[in-house]
């Protein structure tokens, strides 16, 4: 299992981002195994959350295991704390980078599939939110959505206030990422707004696929945004299972989304991890 770091200069973001790529290009297959072939890799782009960077989703989880069982490409860029959206004005243009141009950079350095349908965003906590937002917002160019206990809590920014010492939590943080409170609503920074849009024009809409742990403070957001989808016609898998926001959860939920998604699922090549099965 090859595992690449690099970095990549940004167009969108106008400086070099970190870049962490999972690929199984080098798979060793136990005898009798089918050979894969020269076929591109299906592809995961996945987002990490609050306080997070381009190592997490692999410190945390076993996310390098699972790409090698399922033949998948795992892109997983630095998106800083700021949502995975735009801001012109600084330059911190995170959804184009995530939803463009990572996509087209990669393709171009990687054997890649470039079919939609063979194309993935996934995330937590705000890297959930991101790959809801750009899945959304790109669904020409992604063909499911991953996000596990979602910061959906866009709908909820008016009410904050500057009290908290903790800057995720604070209203002035909030607006600087998501701009006046009276437009985001009915901007492509709200989800939900997306949906209407994407439903309204016949579009295509992404297959989505979401988790939170029961004991999540995030929870009761996820189920809303859930049944808002549902109620708009729209299928979406959810599941909620034991645990709060943690990588415990995390890494069991990445798992059974790889379950969920349409992968090779080929198993393992060899490894020190499983000499003599």
């Amino acid at each position: 299992m090859a595992f690449i770091q690099m970095s990549l200069m940004s167009k969108a973001l106008m400086r070099t981002v970190p870049v962490n790529v999972i690929l199984p290009a080098d798979k060793l297959a136990f005898p009798g195994m089918p050979e894969r072939g020269d076929r591109p890799y299906k592809t995961l782009y996945l987002l990490h959350g609050v306080f997070g960077s381009s190592v997490d989703w692999v410190n945390g989880t076993r996310i390098q295991r699972f790409a090698e069982e399922n033949d998948l490409a795992v892109v997983m860029p630095s998106g800083d704390n700021a949502f995975y959206v735009d801001d012109p004005v600084t330059n911190n243009n995170y959804g184009e980078f995530v939803g463009e141009e990572l996509v087209e950079l990669t393709r171009k350095i990687f054997h890649l599939s470039h079919r939609r349908e063979d194309t993935y965003i996934g995330g937590l906590s705000m890297g959930g939110y991101g790959a809801i937002r750009n899945g959304l917002k790109y669904h020409d160019r992604f063909g499911a959505i991953v996000a596990l206990s979602s910061a959906l809590h866009v709908t909820t920014f008016r009410d904050w206030t500057n009290d908290s010492p903790l800057f995720i939590e604070r209203r002035d943080y909030a607006q600087a990422l998501f701009g006046d409170f009276d437009e985001v609503l009915t901007s492509d920074k709200n989800p939900e707004y997306l949906i209407r849009k994407l439903v309204e024009q016949g579009a295509q809409v992404p297959d989505i696929y979401m988790a939170c742990g029961d004991q999540d403070f995030l929870l009761a957001k996820n189920q809303e945004f859930v049944d808002f989808v549902r109620a708009q016609g729209l299928e979406v898998t959810f599941e909620v299972g034991p645990g709060g926001h943690e990588w415990d959860f995390w890494d069991t939920y990445i798992r059974k989304a790889m379950d969920w998604l349409p992968l090779e699922k080929n198993g393992a090549g060899i490894s020190s991890g499983n000499v003599g099965i």
